[in-house]
C-alpha cells in the first residue's frame, strides 16, 4: 500500500516507540487519528508533526466505551496500528486481579476489538492494511513473562488467523516482534541493563518496521539483532534447550530486573 493520502489510526502513541511510528507515517503522507491516555503528549506530537494531518484523540484502552468508539473511528480509516500495550512482567502471583485484566484489555481484547471495527470496512473497499506490535516474547516465553508473553501470542495466533481468513480482499495484516529496544519503551524505561553482547534496535527501526509491512506486505517481521532472532528461532526447535541455556545466561535475573523497573506501571 502506497501511504500517501491514506488515513491511519494509531494507538499507543504517546510514547517513544509510538511517537517514531506517527513520524514514519507521517513522513509518508498518511493522514493520523493518535490515540493515548495522555492529552499533552498527544497535544505536544501534534505540534511536531504539524496540525494539518493529525487527530488526536484521547482513549483508555481498559475503558470499554473508549475502545467501542475507537472501533467505530476504524471503521474510516485505511491503516491500523495496534501498538499500545502495558508491562506486565513478573511471577504471575505478583499482579492483582485488575492487573491481569488491565493487560489483557490493552495488550489483547483492544487489538482484537479494533480490528473486528476497521476490517469489515477494509474489506468493503478492498484495501487496507492492519499492524500488531507484539514482540518476541510473543514467540518465546521466559521467566517471569507467564503475563506478557500470554498476550503477545495471543497477538500473533489472532493476526495469523486474521491473515488467513483475508487472502484475496485487499487487506493485508502484519504482526512486528521487537526485541529489545533502546532509548524508549518498556525495556529502557524499566532501567534494567542487558548483559554484555545482548544487542537492542531503536524505535525508528521498529516504525521502519511497521512501513515494510505495510507497503510490501508482509505477514511477520522480527526487530532485533540476529543472535537474538536466531535463539528465537532455535528456541522454537529446542524449548527445552533452550531454556536451559537462558536460565545459565542469566535470563531470571535480567527478567526480574525489569518486572521490578516496571511493577508501578500495570
Amino acid at each position: 500500500m502506497d501511504l500517501a493520502g491514506r488515513t491511519a489510526l494509531l494507538t499507543g502513541a504517546s510514547g517513544g516507540i509510538g511517537q517514531a511510528i506517527a513520524g514514519a507515517l507521517h513522513s509518508r503522507g498518511a493522514s493520523l487519528i493518535v490515540t493515548a491516555r495522555r492529552a499533552e503528549v498527544l497535544d505536544e506530537l501534534r505540534s511536531l508533526l504539524g496540525e494539518d494531518r493529525l487527530e488526536p484523540v484521547v482513549a483508555d484502552l481498559t475503558d470499554g466505551e473508549d475502545v467501542a468508539s475507537l472501533a467505530k473511528r476504524a471503521a474510516e480509516v485505511d491503516v491500523l496500528v495496534s501498538n499500545a500495550a502495558l508491562p506486565a512482567s513478573g511471577e504471575i502471583d505478583d499482579f492483582s486481579p485488575e492487573e491481569i485484566d488491565r493487560a489483557l484489555d490493552v495488550n489483547l481484547r483492544a487489538p482484537i476489538q479494533l480490528a473486528r471495527g476497521g476490517v469489515p470496512a477494509m474489506v468493503e473497499r478492498g484495501r487496507g492494511h492492519v499492524v500488531f506490535l507484539s514482540s518476541l516474547a510473543g514467540k518465546v516465553a521466559t521467566a517471569r513473562s507467564a503475563l506478557y508473553s500470554a498476550t503477545k501470542f495471543g497477538v500473533r495466533g489472532f493476526a495469523g488467523g486474521l491473515r488467513e481468513d483475508l487472502r484475496g480482499t485487499g487487506v493485508g495484516v502484519t504482526t512486528v516482534f521487537p526485541g529489545f529496544v533502546s532509548g524508549a519503551g518498556m525495556f529502557a524505561d524499566s532501567g534494567a541493563q542487558l548483559p554484555a553482547g545482548v544487542g537492542t534496535r531503536s524505535p525508528e527501526q521498529v516504525a521502519e518496521a511497521v512501513l515494510r509491512g505495510i507497503e510490501r506486505g508482509k505477514p511477520e517481521i522480527d526487530v532485533a539483532p540476529l543472535g537474538l532472532r536466531a535463539g528465537t528461532f532455535f528456541s522454537t526447535l529446542a524449548p527445552n534447550l533452550t531454556a536451559t541455556l537462558q536460565r545459565r545466561l542469566g535470563s531470571a535475573e535480567l527478567a526480574s530486573a525489569i518486572a521490578e523497573g516496571q511493577a508501578d506501571k500495570r
